[in-house]
């Protein structure tokens, strides 16, 4: 193992891992600080849990059930209910024991959870949120090795297969065709192909109701400064494309160690740089009729926010509009106050719209799901 990848893992253990380890108290956190978020004109921001300890992605059941998974707990959370305050009524634990279980997805009924080298899969589950059923094992031949970004993020996409990501394994490595890629599946794991390549950790993926296409985030690698490289915003036209990593970052800048291997001009370039060591996760379109037209068909995309710049950047929620030419725009502010001071208490995790036209935000590091609505009048 190198010198820098053994630095990269230990930064990782005590950034992510320490805090919990540090805290007698079950997962501890610090209560959500509701009132230092600030949104549009109009647009109004509640706590819908704060019982939901590192929540990470969201997934929502036939029948209204929240789902979320956590990325420290090992567990996994089904909310139901909405009381008149907007919060939800009641949070289950309906899996526990569970490898980083960051990624849900529902399908058909079922609960897919991801866990670092599996797909579990929880049958029937809306059925069962009092009694949930063993997990059983749907996938179990991912490939692994010790390193980085090995938690999922899942999606089934319009094309009924399941989505999975498999990571790069380091900061910056040549991983070949191995890691770094997107790839599909049926739902029991079978006909597993290849989506994308050159990806270094993408943590949010969706498709574009319109055209289907599927769009991903991809968070770029450290150790170059505070500016390079741009996280990215991509899409993906065909089978078999791929997007630079190691050798090319953010469209146009070489790698210092791979980059003479390749030519940027060999890969796709990013549909939108969203600026460096945002760490762009979850994202979802918008095709509810609660808020103003000009976010119908947007994508909101949660910024987790940085950890090794020297001034902070992310930890918001931003919006990607569509021109006329159906290309991204750059991209607007929709939540923001997660950090002040060069001090965060918060970290958005995912994004997802809800049937009655709000969009829920989670927060992995305050434990909190939120609930963004609009009835414009200014608060």
């Amino acid at each position: 193992m190198t010198v820098e990848k053994t630095v990269m893992r230990y930064c990782w253990q005590v950034c992510i891992y320490g805090a919990f380890f540090l805290l007698p108290l079950k997962f501890a956190q610090a209560a959500p600080q509701i009132e230092q978020l600030k949104v549009p004109p109009g647009f109004h921001i509640s706590v819908y849990s704060d019982q939901v300890p590192s929540a990470r992605e969201i997934a929502l059941g036939a029948e209204g059930t929240v789902f979320v998974g956590s990325m420290s707990t090992g567990t996994v959370y089904a909310l139901t209910g909405q009381a008149a305050s907007g919060r939800a009524e009641r949070v289950r634990i309906i899996a526990s024991g569970l490898n980083m279980p960051v990624g849900v997805a529902f399908h058909h009924g079922d609960l897919y959870v991801s866990d670092t080298t599996r797909i579990m899969v929880l049958r029937d589950i809306e059925k069962h949120l009092d009694a949930p059923p063993q997990p059983e094992i749907a996938v179990d031949n991912l490939p692994y090795e010790d390193g980085d970004h090995s938690w999922k993020f899942l999606a089934f996409g319009p094309d009924d297969r399941l989505y999975v990501p498999i990571g790069s394994p380091c900061n910056i490595c040549d991983v070949g065709h191995d890691f770094g890629r997107i790839v599909s599946m049926k739902p029991d794991g079978t006909d597993q192909q290849n989506v994308a390549y050159g990806i270094r950790n993408t943590v949010g993926f969706t498709w574009q109701p319109q055209t289907h296409a599927l769009w991903f985030t991809d968070n770029g690698r450290d150790l170059m400064g505070d500016d390079l490289p741009s996280d990215e915003l991509n899409t993906v036209t065909h089978n078999g494309q791929s997007y630079g990593f190691p050798y090319c970052h953010q469209g146009d800048t070489p790698d210092p160690k791979f980059g003479k291997q390749k030519s940027c001009a060999e890969f796709v370039p990013p549909a939108v740089k969203l600026g460096a060591h945002v760490a762009a996760l979850g994202l979802r379109f918008y095709e509810g009729t609660s808020f103003p037209d000009i976010y119908r068909n947007s994508l909101f995309i949660a910024e987790h926010g940085s950890w090794n710049r020297s001034k902070l950047a992310g930890y918001q929620v931003v919006v990607v509009r569509f021109g006329p030419d159906g290309k991204p725009q750059q991209p607007d502010v929709v939540v923001s106050g997660f950090q002040k001071n060069e001090h965060s208490w918060g970290r958005p995790a995912d994004v997802q719209p809800m049937p009655d036209g709000s969009l829920l935000i989670s927060d992995d590091k305050a434990g909190a799901l939120y609930r963004l609505t609009y009835d414009g009048k200014p608060q």
